[in-house]
């Protein structure tokens, strides 16, 4: 209703420091977080706040009325990840000084290092919300379940059973090569919103709202790696939010939309393609060559603000046979060993010794007569 207060929930990542390498959340860091971001709770900077982790990944959860894109909200993540990343390096957790770009805050997070997703929105009724994590993958990694969950209706029966959701949704989609946008609007340009979307190395889907009343219903962070002087200088996997049910897919559309572990980038030194392993909260720890890749998710009633939650909705035997599909591609995919498709193409890669290669062999390559 016009004059409501609006509530932001602000979903931040970084990778601050690994416990042991790459695979988990050194205990000590997670404390660091939750310390500082219970003091702002108690300051009122936030209403409520939440500390998840997935792999190597700490995830801040924080809701408030400040709106996206709020300087203060995005200085408090930006702190809270120094501080961590200082506890990190104390413990000398491994690569503890790679997710942060810059050592002073700027303004904002994006283009620091950490990823930021963020959706403002008026309180339903009842506001369930799904909060997704990834770890060992890329920013493209949710194109496919976007698509099946706000394009397909046979992933999404709602998309045809639900009046409210009868005139589909729209996808904003980033041309990360370009640096451009495009909005497209499913049915009608289902096929243009395929042809780019299946690139999900280039074409990434940040956002999606109802074509209806533009109603935000899901957002990612949709930070890319970044590369100085060809050398990774940070990196944060991507998180997703979900608005569900009440003419939005239900939670239960969304996550059949994991059942498929769908093949993604990342993997080992983020240059290997594998399978994409829906677990719970405890299971999120890849350590078969650093991986393979896993999401967990996260429920939550929003309520005045506050988080009620979460819910872990992956904890689920009806998830097993997926979670065995992923297992058996890995042992597949594995067997490939340096050989595509396993190994991304070398443009893709975000580690690769192949300049170093090139100029050794350069003198033994002959022209082609």
């Amino acid at each position: 209703m016009p004059g409501e207060p609006k509530v932001t929930l602000s979903v931040a990542t970084a990778d601050v420091g690994g416990f042991v390498g790459h695979v988990s959340i050194h205990p000590e860091l997670l404390d660091t977080a939750k310390e500082r971001l219970y003091g702002a709770r108690e300051k009122g900077a936030i209403i409520d706040f939440h500390v998840l982790r997935c792999g190597d990944d700490i995830e801040l959860l924080m809701t408030h009325e400040n709106g996206p894109d709020d300087r203060e909200v995005h200085e408090l993540a930006w702190n809270t990840f120094k501080a961590c990343q200082e506890a990190a390096v104390e413990l000398k957790l491994y690569a503890a000084e790679k997710g942060m770009v810059r050592d002073v805050f700027t303004g904002s997070l994006r283009r620091m290092g950490p990823g930021i997703a963020e959706i403002e929105f008026i309180e339903r009724k009842s506001e369930p919300v799904l909060v997704l994590m990834a770890n060992k993958t890329s920013v493209g990694v949710w194109n496919l379940p976007l698509y099946r969950i706000f394009a397909d209706p046979f992933n999404t029966p709602g998309l045809i059973l639900d009046p409210a959701m009868l005139d589909g949704f729209s996808f904003r989609i980033l041309d990360l090569k370009e640096g451009k946008e495009i909005t497209l609007r499913s049915p009608e340009e289902m096929h243009y919103l395929l042809a780019l979307a299946g690139s999900v190395s280039r074409y990434v889907i940040s956002s999606v709202h109802r074509n209806s009343d533009r109603e935000p219903v899901a957002v990612i962070s949709s930070q890319k790696c970044n590369i100085v002087g060809g050398k990774i200088t940070a990196r944060c996997e991507p998180a997703v939010v979900f608005r569900c049910h009440v003419g939005f897919p239900a939670v239960g559309e969304v996550m059949e939309a994991f059942a498929f572990p769908h093949l993604v980038e990342g993997w080992m030194r983020g240059s290997h393609i594998g399978p994409l392993m829906p677990v719970p909260f405890y299971e999120a720890n890849p350590t078969r060559f650093d991986g393979p890749p896993r999401v967990i998710a996260a429920g939550f009633q929003v309520t005045d603000g506050r988080l009620i939650g979460p819910h872990d909705m992956f904890d689920d035997p009806s998830f097993d046979e997926a979670r065995r599909t992923a297992n058996q591609v890995t042992d597949y995919m594995r067997r490939h060993g340096p050989f595509q498709p396993h190994r991304m193409p070398q443009s893709e890669m975000e580690y690769t010794a192949m300049p170093i290669v090139l100029d050794k062999l350069k003198d033994k390559f002959k022209k082609i007569e």
